[in-house]
């Protein structure tokens, strides 16, 4: 057994960078790579265009290599009090879920010019102690510093990627965090506490408990033919998309298991190089005679040359590994068919490394990349081997304290998806509105539903118009107003009721003379500036009456006895003439919304009162769409408890209105206006409005959505559209979606995890920030949600048993529960 300490290579950890005890100086930066599933086509050759300009940057006799840790992990929330129902269940039913956590790490390290050569015969591990053969030069050190530096900033200017620079306890670590050395050890976590581990390098590599096998990448023979900045990913493409991910993304996040894959290219001497190469061919020459394999490797080697001179390209020695490991040695042989069906997905083969897997493991340690056995490396252009590279990580959480909970689409762990505040904070979007397109059985009403409810647990004000009755379980759950209507218990309201500590104020008066307008003409009648003003009086008098007698409660009914009584005599003193004002006209015509009237009941509520303050409100539109009175009626009264909202409500509070399949009847009956005004105006009173749609031909047919809506939703989400890929060329062209955001939206629901139910959801913020998340619930969200008539029905009954929508939820849920072999 050998002390580590004897023979480990690195030197020091000081000024931020590691010393390698033969000189080498390396540099290190933790790097947040883009997002996979995320970039189109031209993304990936930007970004491989912009590797290519850092590395060549970099100086002579200098590696870098780019070392990204993939370790199996859980999903682990914050379970606590205060929780929701439903935040509770989503934490439970989260809880554990497997996904890959991914660690990115750059290296530069600059060697010695007179560092002698590793090779297989010749290692720092094979001696028992290793003494630098030169120190550091001041000037050296500077110049290499610039270098790192210029590096390091055209990789962030290219807008892909963000470097941070590891510092001294990053680098070595602390008592209470591993750093980076501890972690390539021991193969810790970049969170975890360090812990010293036994390695073990006869009979293979073996670091701890954990099992460990190579297999590389560093014979020409087993490379693929052809390599790029990309490929296709069939499982997400389609006869009219091509589907992109990173040419090395089989080795990364696709590869499921604890892995490291270590990506190493090495710049040398170009000259040197050249002088070298150009001997080999002519040694290859003289003997090309004797076989033809000769003769090949000499026009290989020609071809090489040729390349380099007339397209200026810069030749490296590259090698590629993969470094997985397991804890169950039972699980050796599932390693081994990934590792090779991913290499193979590359058209690469996988060779496993044996006796050589000591050195080349013993290389990778960060810092001593100068140490790496060249004969275990191939000769490439720079532009080649960079197409190596991985390139892509996990989803991102936001940091907002704002969101709603979305699923990594490769793995459903929960990440927080802003759609409102940070993209108004990166200038993605320039307001909150959005606009959702999906078609009947594409899991539209469980997004929405799951989007107000985030919005409803956050503290928002949501006002929901629909036609389908898709809201009712969430508005029972979250103890809010649902206004629908039906025979027996027919739709009411009360728009003259104040709540306590308010007065009449501009906005209620005007909204009421509206409301009366609209109930004494008709659509096609005007009204005089007398009658106007003649009916804003009544209003301020009857006000005035309720405050000197308490005991009259404020409705239609009490308003109308006022009028009858009190504001008769008021217009025979003031002498009104019949022509200025009809009073008897007005009220006969209201007369039905009177007490024992035809809609006595429509604004004579006594209960679900307070509109304003009351944060879920539900008008359940479906019964009366079509109906001439009460629909008019029921519309305006929408509008003036919105408005009253954003005029009223802290402009710190969000306010949402949501307006289902409904716009098409509020369409029709002059409320476009409202539509337009509304998305133009609500984002100055930190308001949002969505808009929902199921049909492309809504769309295209409707003048509303496609000038008021459209061009005042920056954010679009679109469900699946897979029925609509052949005529998908005008939704495109309406919505103004990239080649990329086409991709990525006929690539939903292609390939989704067995076992698992959810549908994909497809957003863009702007055209400029786009992405597919999973919209997956909790078994406790999906009986809140279903649309389901008969799982409707049966949640009624069970909370007619129970006492609440919660408890009925809460017993179905566990009597699933115990079914066995349900899919979660």
């Amino acid at each position: 057994m050998v002390n580590i300490e004897k023979i480990l290579p690195i030197y020091k950890v000081e000024n931020d960078c590691i010393l390698s005890m033969q000189g080498d100086i390396t540099l290190a930066w933790r790097v947040d790579l883009p997002e996979i599933f995320t970039s189109s086509a031209s993304d990936y050759e930007a970004f491989h265009h912009a590797l290519i300009k850092a590395i060549r940057i970099l100086p002579q006799n200098s590696v870098y290599h780019q070392m990204d840790v993939f370790r199996k992990a859980q999903y682990h929330g914050a379970p606590g009090t205060g929780q929701s129902f439903l935040g509770a269940a989503s934490e439970r039913f989260f809880e554990g879920r497997p996904y890959l956590d991914h660690c990115c790490y750059m290296l530069v390290t600059k060697k010695p010019d007179d560092r002698k050569v590793a090779s297989s015969g010749y290692s720092g591990l094979m001696r028992r102690s290793v003494v630098p053969k030169q120190t550091t030069n001041t000037m050296l050190f500077q110049d290499f510093l610039e270098k790192a530096g210029a590096f390091e900033r055209i990789l962030a200017d290219s807008g892909y990627v963000t470097l941070h620079r590891l510092t001294d306890d990053e680098l070595a670590g602390t008592e209470k965090k591993a750093g980076l050395l501890e972690q390539y050890l021991f193969l810790q976590g970049e969170s975890e506490r360090p812990m010293l581990k036994d390695i073990h390098l006869k009979e293979g590599i073996r670091v701890g408990t954990d099992h460990c096998q190579l297999f590389a990448l560093s014979d020409v023979e087993d490379l693929p033919s052809l390599c790029g900045s990309r490929v296709n990913y069939d499982k997400y493409s389609t006869d009219k998309t091509k589907f992109s991910i990173g040419f090395a993304s089989p080795l990364g996040l696709l590869l499921d298991c604890n892995h490291c894959y270590n990506q190493y290219i090495f710049i040398g001497d170009t000259q040197r190089t050249m002088k070298a190469l150009e001997k080999k061919r002519l040694r290859l020459q003289s003997l090309s005679a004797y076989s033809r394999e000769n003769a090949i490797a000499r026009d290989a080697t020609a071809d090489f040359l040729n390349e380099a001179i007339s397209e200026q390209r810069l030749p490296v020695k590259a090698h590629f590994n993969v470094l997985a490991w397991t804890d169950h040695p039972e699980g050796m042989q599932e390693i081994r068919n990934k590792v090779g069906s991913a290499m193979a997905q590359m058209d690469a083969v996988a060779r496993q490394e044996s006796d050589g897997a000591p050195q080349i493991w013993w290389a990778g340690i960060p810092g001593n990349a100068a140490d790496f056995p060249l004969n275990d490396t191939f000769d490439t252009f720079l532009e080649q081997a960079t197409c190596f590279l991985n390139v892509e990580t996990n989803y991102r959480s936001s940091p907002s304290p704002f969101g709603i909970r979305l699923g990594d689409r490769l793995s459903g762990r929960p990440v927080n998806a802003d759609l409102s505040d940070e993209p108004m904070q990166k200038g993605y979007i320039t307001n909150r509105n959005k606009m959702i397109l999906g078609p009947s059985g594409s899991g539209k009403s469980f997004f929405t539903n799951h989007l107000n409810n985030g919005y409803y647990e956050q503290d928002s004000h949501v006002v929901i118009v629909d036609v389908g009755h898709s809201y009712q379980g969430l508005c029972e759950l979250a103890g809010g107003y649902y206004f629908t209507y039906s025979e027996d218990s027919p739709i009411r309201f009360n728009p003259f009721f104040i709540a306590k500590g308010e007065v009449l104020d501009i906005e209620k008066k005007e909204s009421l003379k509206t409301l009366l307008l609209a109930l004494w003409k008709k659509d096609n009648e005007g009204y005089t500036r007398s009658e106007y003003v003649a009916i804003s009086n009544a209003i301020t008098l009857y006000y005035a009456h309720l405050n000197k007698h308490p005991d009259l409660f404020p409705g239609f009914n009490s308003f109308y006895d006022f009028l009858m009584q009190e504001y008769l005599q008021v217009l025979r003193d003031g002498n009104v003439a019949e022509k200025d004002f009809d009073i008897g006209n007005f009220l006969y015509v209201l007369n039905p919304y009177y007490h024992n009237g035809e809609y006595d009941y429509l604004l004579n509520a006594t209960e679900n009162l307070d509109l304003l303050n009351e944060r879920f409100i539900v008008f359940e539109l479906d019964n009366i769409k079509s109906h001439e009175i009460l629909f008019p009626v029921v519309t305006i009264i929408i509008m003036e408890v919105f408005i009253s909202k954003m005029r009223k409500l802290p402009k710190s509070t969000r306010k949402v209105i949501l307006i289902e399949e409904a716009w098409k009847a509020i369409a029709k009956e002059g409320m476009a206006d409202y539509i337009r005004y509304l998305f133009k105006t609500v984002r100055k009173f930190f308001g949002e409005a969505i808009v929902v749609t199921q049909e492309v031909e809504d769309i295209l047919s409707s003048p509303i959505i496609k000038q008021a809506i459209i061009n005042n939703s920056d954010c679009k989400i679109l469900l699946d559209q897979s029925k609509y890929q052949n005529k998908f060329d005008d939704v495109q062209d309406l919505l103004g979606l990239t080649e990329k955001e086409k991709a990525m939206i006929l690539s939903m629901n292609k390939a989704n995890e067995p076992g698992k139910k959810y549908k994909e959801v497809f957003i863009s913020l702007g055209g400029q920030y786009s992405k597919v998340y999973r919209t997956e619930v909790s078994p406790e969200a999906y009986w809140a949600y279903t649309t389901e008539a008969a799982e409707k029905a049966k949640v009624q009954e069970l909370a007619l048993q129970f006492g609440s929508v919660e408890k009925a939820i809460a017993a179905i849920v566990a009597r699933e529960a115990a079914i066995p072999g349900k899919p979660s």
